[in-house]
């Protein structure tokens, strides 16, 4: 399991069960894990999820697909607590979903 802080400050988890997740369903994600940590870390834009999840958002000019954002949903539970939930690569980022924060 690794921990990092939110923009928060918030410790958010990534457990090797969600891990396991992502690269199961994102095999190419399997060598930019620290890419998805940062993403959390230094986000360009947070976004608002669907189901009370935030989605942080970050540019990289050259991913193992081309140049794309990497998006990663996460859960804060509370001021002590939250944990990725899962991460993928997008070419744009929705203009439907709302803006909670931005660099």
């Amino acid at each position: 399991m690794v921990i990092i802080n939110s923009i928060e400050g918030r410790p958010i988890r990534l457990t090797a069960e969600r891990w396991e997740h992502i690269v199961r369903r994102h095999p190419e994600l399997v060598n930019i894990r620290d890419w998805i940590l940062d993403t959390v870390r230094e986000p360009e834009l947070i976004l608002e999820g669907d189901f009370g999840e935030l989605l942080a958002a970050r540019f990289f000019p050259k991913s193992p697909l081309t140049a794309k954002y990497i998006l990663v949903a996460y859960r804060e539970i509370e001021d002590m607590d939250g944990f990725i939930i899962t991460a993928y690569l997008a070419s744009r980022v929705s203009e439907r979903r709302r803006v909670v924060w931005k660099r």
